[in-house]
């Protein structure tokens, strides 16, 4: 069993910066893609960013130039640095990793519980 645990998110003035972090632990040969998704109330949960093995990046176009994703293979975390942060960044953040067993299994999709971004006007 694969567990995604975020942490980092909170209460920001807008313009301000927060940094999550997420863990992965349990039983993983390798991790394919790792991303970062959000769910603002009454919306559809959004991609923000995602990052293969080989540190190749995708965003979404409202927070091209503002947040920053990454990864550490060897800690099995992604991180996701949001600078200028604005109101309508608000939502649950969702960390996301595909990952397989061993060689031979499938890939599968993993989502951490979530953490909370607050952003105030």
């Amino acid at each position: 069993q694969v567990q995604l645990v975020e942490s980092g998110g909170g209460l920001v003035q807008a313009g301000g910066s927060l940094r999550l972090s997420c863990a992965a632990s349990g039983i993983i040969f390798s991790i394919n893609e790792m991303g970062w998704y959000r769910q603002a109330p009454g919306k559809q949960r959004e991609l923000v960013a995602r990052i293969t093995s080989g540190g190749i990046t995708n965003y979404a176009d409202s927070v091209k130039g503002r947040f920053t994703i990454s990864r550490d293979n060897v800690k099995k975390m992604a991180y996701l640095q949001m600078n200028d942060l604005k109101s309508e960044d608000t939502a649950v953040y969702y960390c996301n990793a595909d990952t397989k067993m061993t060689y031979f299994s499938k890939s599968i999709t993993n989502w951490g519980q979530g953490t909370q971004v607050t952003v105030s006007s």
